[in-house]
């Protein structure tokens, strides 16, 4: 599947083109003439954007799993390297605060 290189989600895929089934053309591309532009066969064309709106759905539900798999492997990620603290009441824990030694007067000022 051809993607653009900004704009990407972590599915791989342009908000654009999960939106309308292909990638965005920059206007200046259009009015250029190249290979490309000018060979088209209009006919084909309006074939093959069917076929990609017909794909469309397809597509989207491809990008949702690629998401979901995406943000588990991040979860799994995060969850290996974090440390849980759990405090009770009771316990002595060190608190560093320089606010609290901050000079008074200033009405909006930190405690």
């Amino acid at each position: 599947m051809g993607t653009s290189y900004y704009d990407q989600s972590s599915n791989g895929e342009t908000p654009f083109s999960l939106t309308y089934g292909m990638e965005a053309v920059i206007l200046v591309k259009i009015g250029m003439q190249t290979l490309r532009t000018m060979e088209v066969d209009m006919i084909r064309n309006n074939e093959a954007l069917g076929i990609n709106l017909d794909l469309l759905e397809e597509k989207r539900e491809w990008a949702a799993i690629q998401e979901v798999r995406s943000k588990a492997k991040m979860e799994k990620y995060y969850n290996a390297r974090v440390r849980s603290t759990i405090f009770h009441p009771g316990d002595l824990v060190y608190r560093n605060n320089e606010a609290s030694y901050a000079e008074d007067g200033v009405k909006l000022g930190p405690k």
